[in-house]
């Protein structure tokens, strides 16, 4: 059977407040795509897994309600949106805690699904696991199981539904999908991946594929293009150095695509047939399910 889940990264409220500026025709903006895409999944009959950063329920909370009352799963997606590969791990539990207790509030329903920001959980941080378990986190859709910018998850290996085992606690994958493009492997359904190939390829692989996971950002669905980030803004906002180079590639990677990618993924809900994470838990028989140790 052929599965592919829908899910979104919300977090552009807050980016625009802590980082450029609190500007209201942002947040106008933000709110009218939003709304956009809210009435296109009701009218389509789907739902999607709607990964908040926590600091969206402090800051934006009738964001967050907004999208819970249209019946759609809230996850969790970090407090802060600082990615869990630079933090300790002392650092990302308070994070974690701080971020799901917000979200819990704001909605009054128990949040069970975490991704990480830029998939940042891999190799070097494998103990991510252990914390997300602690905060009350059962499935997570933070693997990436192939090499990227901000590190991947090469050795994870699987692409489809998965019980991770690490010391001793058990949490649901449910990792990105890539396929083999030039003898590499490479996403295709979310953020910069979708913007760069062509509809016809994405669907292809989506229809073909037994399982596949969708990630936006309603910043992907802005038809502007944006300037190449200053050098203070990066460092800020990255936490790594603001070389040219780095810039530039952002700026690439950020504006690739952007002008024509709201049509594309309205297009696609219309011809595809999708679900959210907690839909997908309750048809997988996890007692036969894959599983790995890591």
């Amino acid at each position: 059977m052929n599965t592919s889940v829908l899910s979104f990264d919300i977090e552009e409220w807050y980016i625009e407040k802590a980082y450029f500026g609190a500007k209201e025709t942002k947040y106008a903006e933000y709110d009218r795509l939003l709304e956009e895409l809210l009435e296109k999944l009701s009218s389509a009959g789907l739902k999607g897994t709607f990964f908040c950063v926590g600091k969206m329920a402090t800051y934006f909370p009738q964001v967050v309600r907004k999208i819970d009352a249209a019946g759609h799963e809230i996850g969790c997606h970090s407090n802060i949106h600082k990615w869990l590969n630079k933090m300790t791990y002392k650092e990302a539990m308070e994070d974690t805690h701080a971020a799901v207790d917000a979200l819990e509030q704001c909605i009054s329903k128990k949040v069970l699904s975490y991704r990480a920001p830029a998939f940042s959980i891999g190799s070097s941080n494998k103990w991510a696991f252990e914390v997300l378990a602690a905060n009350g986190i059962t499935r997570d859709a933070s693997v990436f199981p192939a090499s990227r910018d901000f590190g991947g998850f090469p050795e994870f290996s699987k692409m489809e539904p998965t019980v991770v085992r690490y010391n001793g606690i058990e949490i649901h994958e449910y990792p990105i999908a890539t396929t083999k493009v030039l003898g590499k492997d490479m996403a295709y359904s979310g953020g910069g991946y979708f913007r760069f190939f062509p509809y016809s390829f994405i669907k292809k692989e989506m229809k073909r594929a037994p399982y596949s996971m969708t990630y936006f950002h309603l910043g992907d669905l802005l038809p502007v293009v944006s300037g190449v980030m200053s050098k203070e803004d990066y460092e800020r906002y990255f936490e790594e150095p603001g070389t040219k180079k780095a810039r530039y590639l952002r700026y690439l990677k950020f504006n690739v695509g952007v002008k024509g990618n709201r049509k594309k993924l309205f297009r696609l809900l219309d011809e595809m047939t999708f679900c959210n994470i907690s839909e997908v838990e309750k048809k997988i028989d996890w007692a036969v399910a894959p599983a790995k140790n890591i």
